[in-house]
Formats: C-alpha cells, sequence, structure tokens
C-alpha cells in the first residue's frame, strides 16, 4: 500500500529532500523496479502506476540526472534504514563525570561511589575521583589518600589512572579513563 503524503516536521529540518509519488513532475524519468531490474524511461504517471501495483512508492533517487532515476521501493523501510544508517555513523564522545568521598566516608557508601564509577566507566566516560577535606580533616591529609587509593584499587581493572592523585588545596584528585 503506498505511503499516504508526507508533511514535513517544522521542527527537524529535513537533509535530502526527495520527492516521492505525485511530487514527481519531471517527465521523462528512468524507472527501477523494486527487484533492481531497469525498466527504462517513461513518464511518471506510468511509472507511479507501475508503483501503485505492486503496492509501494515512486521515489526520486537521482534527481541531478537526466533523465532522474526513480525507483519503486517501500519509502518509510527507506528512510528508516538512512537513519539508522546515520545514526551508526555518530562517534560516542567521552564524558567527564566525578564522584567525590571525604576522608570519612564509610565503607558501604565508599562501594556505592565506586558502583557507580564502574558504571561511568563501562560507558566510556572518564571519571574524576575527587576526596574533599573540611575544617580539621586538612590536618590529615594521610585519611584522605588511603580513600583515593582504596578506590583506585576496586577500579584498577576496567581503568587506567590518567591523571595520579594530586593535591590541589581543600581538593585531592585524580583522573582515572576506561581501558
Amino acid at each position: 500500500m503506498p505511503s499516504k503524503p508526507i508533511k514535513p516536521d517544522p521542527k527537524k529540518p529535513e537533509v535530502n529532500k526527495q520527492r516521492i509519488n505525485e511530487q514527481i513532475r519531471v517527465s521523462p524519468i528512468r524507472v527501477i523496479s523494486d527487484t533492481g531490474e531497469q525498466l527504462g524511461v517513461m513518464t511518471p504517471e506510468d511509472a507511479l502506476k507501475r508503483a501503485r501495483e505492486v503496492g509501494l512508492d515512486l521515489v526520486e533517487v537521482a534527481p541531478n540526472e537526466r533523465p532522474p532515476v526513480c525507483r519503486i521501493m517501500d519509502y518509510g523501510k527507506f528512510k528508516y534504514q538512512q537513519r539508522k544508517r546515520q545514526h551508526k555513523t555518530q562517534s560516542h564522545h567521552t564524558k567527564i563525570k566525578e564522584i567525590r568521598l571525604r576522608p570519612k566516608t564509610g565503607e558501604h557508601d565508599l562501594q556505592t561511589k565506586v558502583n557507580h564509577a564502574r558504571g561511568f566507566l563501562e560507558h566510556k566516560c572518564k571519571v574524576i575521583v575527587t576526596v574533599v577535606f573540611r575544617g580539621r580533616e586538612l590536618a590529615h591529609i594521610e585519611e584522605g589518600r588511603k580513600v583515593m587509593d582504596q578506590v583506585l584499587a576496586l577500579l584498577e581493572p576496567l581503568c587506567k589512572v590518567e591523571a595520579p592523585p594530586s593535591h590541589q588545596g581543600r581538593r585531592m584528585v585524580c583522573t582515572i579513563a576506561p581501558k
């Protein structure tokens, strides 16, 4: 069954406007069947009639050729495959996520934060591990260092250390990336 006339969505600009069915006004056109065989040069009305007989659409695939080339195909399926192909070419951009800890973070809370970091690393995101010091905790930086080392030991199989732990004012920061 031929598809209904498609109205353009004003929110989504179409990249390649293809004429289908009644939108093809140029005469004559070269027609290719749904099986891929050349049907020859004919008028758009005859080609549209053949497309309707098979229950498919007439789609202009090469508008700049002389005569223009049109193909008998399922237009909805064709658009779906184009979108799928376009989506496949998009690459994943690495994001940076952060987990914040304190020197007094409990064992279970630490495990929860490590599980979050593990999820980020599995999704190919970089993770910044930050240990924040407040007040008198600054006098015991070694406690924060122990927490940082514990986190890095738990995440070692999944990541590589991109920037080793460094002390920056009231925080200790380390950047890790997925392997």
